[in-house]
């Protein structure tokens, strides 16, 4: 028996690589209404939240307007900018082929966060998918990893959230569950650490040994 069952995956950052394409979308649309007053770092410590969270703290005034023109932006330049991160379809692969389950836990709206797994076939693989508006609540809260969990039938003993975000690992830990940072998040894998994640993978591929450890025999 493997030490984890059931995996739950945050989507941007962490399997699939859309920094650029986030951080460009954002850079369009604050630049239209507030031109020079942002740069791409400034961004970044926001990335994670759900994009009206981020909006409202950039131009509170006129979120709901911003959130519009990046969304437009995003879908319009979407499979030109996405990349994959090294490993992730083999390891998803073999994660399947070994029996385990496994779900998508984001705070992106459906529609884009269905374009990025299908644009490298991988959606098929996953058994659960949470997105912004399947939820009341968002990561950190419990809530969506709760929801994804219980699509699974999920033990929480038995159950990892793996993310590229401060959000991820706590929306891990508060639902009871081990969680696991990605050190090519855009954050930093130290900066990850501080937030005290059960695991740290440099590789996806890190993955299939965690998954693999031995349970504790009763």
């Amino acid at each position: 028996m493997y030490r984890y069952q059931y995996v739950l995956f945050d989507l941007d950052g962490t399997l699939i690589d859309t920094n650029n394409l986030i951080l460009t979308s954002f850079m369009y649309t604050l630049e239209k209404f507030y031109p020079g007053k942002y740069t791409r770092e400034d961004l970044i410590p926001h990335m994670g939240k759900p994009l009206y969270d981020q909006m409202e703290l950039f131009g509170p005034e006129r979120s709901e307007e911003l959130v519009q023109v990046y969304r437009e932006h995003n879908e319009r330049v979407h499979d030109e900018l996405v990349e994959e991160f090294p490993n992730v379809l083999d390891t998803i692969e073999q994660l399947a082929k070994m029996g385990i389950k496994m779900g998508i836990v984001t705070t992106k709206q459906r529609k884009t966060a269905e374009m990025g797994l299908r644009l490298f076939g991988l959606d098929k693989y996953m058994d659960a998918f949470i997105s912004y508006q399947d939820t009341e609540n968002h990561k950190p809260h419990p809530e969506p990893v709760h929801k994804a969990m219980q699509a699974l039938g999920a033990d929480p003993a038995r159950t990892l959230m793996v993310g590229d975000s401060q959000y991820d690992i706590q929306a891990g830990q508060n639902a009871g569950i081990a969680s696991a940072g990605v050190a090519w998040s855009m954050k930093g894998a130290s900066f990850l650490s501080s937030f005290n994640p059960t695991y740290l993978l440099n590789d996806m591929s890190d993955i299939i040994q965690i998954v693999k450890q031995p349970t504790r025999q009763s």
